[in-house]
């Protein structure tokens, strides 16, 4: 088989493996953490270490997809291992992802309250030129607004 790995080899990406969960999960437990608290510049500031953690990953799981049959060939208790720590970094995922969601909702909706508040405001002082060549309120919504809409 050419796409076989030594033993030697297999525990050493297994080593690197549970590596990258134990950073991971300090990261994700941190940003999860700043969710809460809704410090921006704190999720703000994990942003590359979590890119280059989710791509370390990535490639990891690659790499076990891979060579399933000699993951086979592991000890229970390294298998076991192997799993309990790829649940538990799961359940900070899916944690994470719901918070992110959640606040970027938010966001969404305080920004929408804003944008038509201010929309409302601008409508109520609108004017334009009457009939007469003087100043008339108008009651369109036609006035022009910008919103940077970065969440």
């Amino acid at each position: 088989m050419e796409n076989a790995v030594n033993t030697e080899d297999l525990m050493q990406k297994i080593n690197d493996y549970n590596d990258i969960i134990v950073n991971f999960s300090e990261v994700l437990k941190q940003e999860n953490q700043a969710l809460k608290e809704f410090d921006v510049a704190k999720v703000s500031s994990l942003f590359e270490q979590k890119s280059k953690l989710s791509l370390a990953y990535r490639s990891m799981v690659a790499f076990f997809i891979k060579h399933q049959e000699e993951l086979k060939g592991l000890n229970e208790i390294t298998r076991e291992l192997l799993k309990k720590n790829s649940l538990e970094l799961e359940k900070l995922f899916k944690e994470n992802d719901l918070l992110l969601k959640t606040r970027m909702e938010a966001s969404r909706t305080v920004v929408g309250a804003i944008v038509d508040a201010t929309k409302m405001a601008v409508e109520a002082q609108a004017t334009s030129y009457g009939a007469r060549g003087t100043y008339a309120p108008i009651g369109s919504r036609n006035s022009a607004m910008a919103v940077n809409r970065t969440l």
